[in-house]
């Protein structure tokens, strides 16, 4: 079996997902990505990212409590899975392997 490999925008959400726990819905990703990493994206994206991930293992989903704010909708919450636990330390791993090879002069400099 092939190796399953992340886009950029798929990692991001994966490490959302992560950081959020039980509180990673649809808005909360959204707003979240705006905070730490001050990068604007849509609603539909992080939601299409969401059921991509989904399909691929690395997250599941469960219905949450209804919300008198949502006019008694329940929200669909995300949690990440083993798999997606694994792909995210596979992927910090690989990262911090490829950082040790950039010149320390050259990146001093920056």
């Amino acid at each position: 079996m092939a190796r399953e490999f992340l886009g950029e925008f798929e990692e991001l959400v994966l490490t959302m997902v992560a950081i959020l726990k039980d509180e990673a819905y649809g808005n909360a990703i959204v707003s979240e990505i705006r905070q730490r990493v001050g990068r604007d994206c849509n609603l539909s994206a992080v939601h299409v990212t969401l059921y991509r991930l989904e399909d691929k293992g690395l997250i599941k989903s469960s219905m949450g409590g209804a919300t008198n704010e949502r006019g008694g909708r329940r929200k669909r919450i995300f949690t990440v899975t083993n798999a997606g636990f694994s792909m995210l330390k596979d992927m910090k791993e690989s990262r911090m392997e490829l950082w040790k090879y950039i010149p320390q002069l050259k990146f001093g400099s920056l």
